[in-house]
């Protein structure tokens, strides 16, 4: 499977908020042969961070070492390693480790994010369901917990409670109104149980006081 990217905000991108991952990945491809030395010109990032991501990429297949036919001196110095792209599956930086195994850890939200904006409502059972992949399953309690805060930050509405026959949470029905969906960037249950936006850089729940 494509190792797929992930919401953690560092730089400010193209799409709102995005990861050095994203922004190393962006200048891969516009540049097609580079250098790291090239790629942080770019970016900004460091060469070290730079370098472990190519180093992954290379590893899983995305890029490989450019041959040189003329090793020629710059300067006194032998000309720097290059690398090509060679697997070019589109925006989404690939999600690798330094060893290029592919990252699943945050796929499970992205794909909860992306199917609430398909359905027409659902409940937390159909949820897991409909974003549950060969490579990513979903159960209910995790579907159920991001249902939870996302409806508290007002990203979800109920348009179905749970009958009186049924307390089941399960059986409540939600749906996200198009004017909610911020973007592509699923949102994010931090450590302190804040929601945090990564598509606008903003902790939308619970609001701060002086908003």
């Amino acid at each position: 499977m494509h190792c797929r990217s992930t919401e953690d905000s560092r730089i400010k991108h193209r799409h709102g908020h995005a990861t050095h991952r994203d922004a190393i990945w962006s200048a891969i491809r516009d540049l097609r042969e580079f250098s790291i030395s090239e790629i942080e010109d770019k970016t900004l990032i460091s060469h070290d961070s730079i370098k472990i991501y190519i180093l992954g990429l290379t590893k899983a297949g995305y890029l490989k070492r450019a041959k040189h036919h003329h090793r020629a001196k710059v300067d006194y110095r032998f000309v720097a390693n290059r690398w090509q792209l060679i697997n070019d599956i589109g925006v989404d930086a690939p999600r690798v480790t330094r060893g290029g195994k592919c990252i699943t850890r945050g796929l499970g939200r992205e794909n909860m994010w992306h199917a609430m904006r398909i359905l027409r409502d659902f409940s937390a059972k159909e949820l897991a369901s409909h974003a549950s992949t060969d490579d990513v399953i979903i159960n209910h309690a995790d579907a159920k917990n991001y249902i939870n805060y996302l409806h508290k930050a007002g990203y979800l509405i109920v348009v179905m409670p749970a009958t009186s026959g049924n307390k089941s949470d399960s059986q409540t029905r939600y749906r996200m109104p198009a004017s909610r969906y911020t973007g592509p960037r699923p949102p994010m249950i931090q450590r302190t149980k804040q929601v945090f936006d990564p598509n606008t850089g903003e902790v939308v729940w619970p609001k701060r006081e002086d908003e």
